[in-house]
């Protein structure tokens, strides 16, 4: 997506910000309401998972595939995130080399991204809210389990993609942003989480993506998790697929896990 002025995205934001501040009656400061049925199910989730050893950190690498109109391209991917919420994403694919930089802050997370052409650019804040490491899910739903400032509430069972699933929901408390935000950025970070009922761990993920001058304008996307093996006795996911707008957009195959490997937050700098 073409870059946008930062003044006139600053003003969508905020406009965006005060009208859904008017529409919402979440109150931002206090705790978030957690459901003790989500709560045991997520803590059995994690279970499932069965790390023998808490996960610091993570790196995938294998083939990704990347479509976008009419381009459908193959090529590889570099994958890696820190419990602490840092993540990187890098691609070499034949129209070029992208990359994606996540890290968090005192004032929140904060973000960059690079095409082809290797010019930097900003993420918007409301591309921000939703969990940055959604590519390895151990990592999102032990911070939905264990932070007070996650909101989770537990939707019953249903049947998706052939699959019966626990339905689980989530939002984030965002105390460092300014109150007329605050609200925005907690809508903004809902995520659905959908456990195989049989095995408890993740089918799929979905939130909303959004352009970025416009917070409100909202992009379903979904994230795929399947072929899972054990990994030093942890359950990874070694194919992720990402669908927006239910077109998918991006398909990943790993080959290589590693985790545990003393990462360094250097790997995570922004430029």
């Amino acid at each position: 997506m073409r870059p946008r002025s930062s003044a006139l995205v600053l003003v969508v934001f905020i406009c965006s910000a005060s009208l859904l501040a008017s529409q919402t009656q979440t109150v931002s400061g206090g705790p978030a309401p957690r459901s003790a049925q989500a709560l045991s199910t997520l803590h059995s989730a994690m279970m499932a998972f069965g790390e023998r050893s808490t996960t610091t950190d993570v790196t995938l690498s294998g083939k990704a595939r990347r479509l976008a109109g009419s381009i459908d391209e193959t090529g590889t991917a570099v994958l890696k995130a820190l419990a602490t919420g840092e993540t990187r994403l890098d691609f070499d694919f034949p129209s070029g080399a992208q990359s994606e930089v996540i890290l968090r802050s005192p004032k929140g997370p904060v973000g960059q991204w690079s095409g082809p052409d290797g010019k930097v650019h900003e993420m918007k804040q409301h591309n921000l809210a939703t969990d940055a490491a959604w590519f390895f899910p151990v990592l999102f739903l032990r911070r939905a389990a264990s932070s007070a400032e996650f909101g989770l509430a537990h939707l019953g069972t249903e049947n998706r993609d052939g699959k019966v699933v626990e339905h689980l929901s989530t939002t984030r408390q965002f105390s460092e942003m300014p109150p007329g935000i605050a609200p925005l950025m907690e809508s903004l970070s809902q995520s659905e989480v959908y456990l195989d009922a049989a095995t408890l761990l993740p089918a799929s993920i979905t939130f909303n993506t959004h352009p970025d001058n416009d917070a409100l304008r909202k992009m379903p996307t979904e994230i795929r998790f399947s072929d899972y093996r054990s990994v030093n006795g942890t359950q990874v996911p070694h194919h992720v697929q990402k669908y927006v707008n239910g077109g998918l957009v991006l398909d990943l195959q790993f080959d290589t896990v590693s985790l545990n490997t003393g990462l360094s937050s250097r790997a995570f700098n922004l430029q």
